[in-house]
């Protein structure tokens, strides 16, 4: 079989540089917290916390007191920041430059609603570290959306300005600005006063062509994520579409040798917070599978 790894797949900048920021604190200490798993990638935490990183949660933080603890690419919101001063905790900050920026549109976009009596809505994931984030930006009054139903929650007579979290899927959250803009229509509202952002990150949307393309090229995709990572959720649904030989593995025990029946080709690709380094340890385990399989 010929085994071809995406070159386009594997971390985002985001990711790269909140990596690179833990290695390099960890060459000078033994010891660094990180508020939450660095990535959505059990692999990657792992690796990492048998160099020293420490995986806490926000319970953990609070009782934290003189030390260095990473904030990573997802961002945070204002109270972590609060809370740091209070508890003399040193942050390394790794968020992500598109998460910094989307939280101070959103942040003014909030200041200004409160002047119209309008709403800010986020399509995003509920209890995503970057949705936290976002929704922090409006003391957590923002209206969080996934599906249609969440919707029901919007007062369609006043003003809405929507945004995204920034690895959501890009025809997801058109759909979603359809169907706001169809409500605001029934309800009598004012189409005017609905403000739609696309804030999804490009770098990430712009892998689902890229995606779609190397997806028909091979036999069977085998695409490689953390199962908590919501932009490995949206990526795999992308190339599912275009090869119906796709299989989503954590890592490469979860191999089936029967996948790869009658394939002369293998693509092998992943989610913005998978590292190369696991997807040529899968691709390597996929060289084994005896001929004819």
């Amino acid at each position: 079989m010929n085994v071809t790894i995406d070159k386009n797949s594997g971390y985002c900048f985001g990711v790269e540089f909140a990596i690179q920021m833990a290695e390099d604190e960890l060459a000078q200490d033994e010891t660094l917290y990180c508020l939450g798993d660095i990535v959505h990638n059990r692999m990657e935490v792992e690796r990492l916390h048998a160099q020293g990183l420490r995986i806490i949660d926000r319970a953990q933080l609070e009782t934290l007191h003189d030390c260095k603890v990473l904030i990573r690419a997802h961002g945070e919101p204002p109270e972590t920041y609060a809370l740091a001063l209070r508890n003399n905790i040193e942050l390394i900050d790794a968020s992500c430059p598109v998460v910094l920026k989307l939280q101070n549109r959103v942040k003014h976009a909030f200041d200004a609603s409160q002047r119209q009596n309008g709403q800010i809505v986020i399509y995003g994931q509920p209890g995503h570290a970057e949705v936290a984030g976002l929704t922090g930006q409006t003391g957590n009054r923002a209206i969080i959306v996934m599906t249609e139903a969440d919707l029901d929650q919007i007062d369609f007579s006043r003003p809405v300005t929507l945004f995204s979290q920034t690895t959501k899927s890009t025809a997801g959250f058109y759909h979603m600005k359809q169907v706001i803009e169809e409500r605001i229509a029934a309800a009598g509202g004012e189409l005017a006063s609905f403000d739609a952002n696309d804030s999804i990150c490009r770098q990430v949307s712009n892998r689902e062509p890229a995606l779609a393309k190397f997806a028909v090229l091979h036999d069977v995709i085998i695409f490689v994520s953390g199962r908590k990572s919501s932009n490995g959720k949206a990526l795999f649904t992308v190339v599912n579409q275009h090869n119906s030989r796709s299989y989503f593995i954590e890592n490469e025990e979860e191999l089936q040798d029967e996948w790869f029946e009658n394939a002369a080709s293998v693509g092998i690709c992943g989610a913005t917070s998978t590292p190369m380094w696991l997807m040529q340890r899968v691709a390597d385990r996929i060289e084994q599978v005896p001929a004819g399989a």
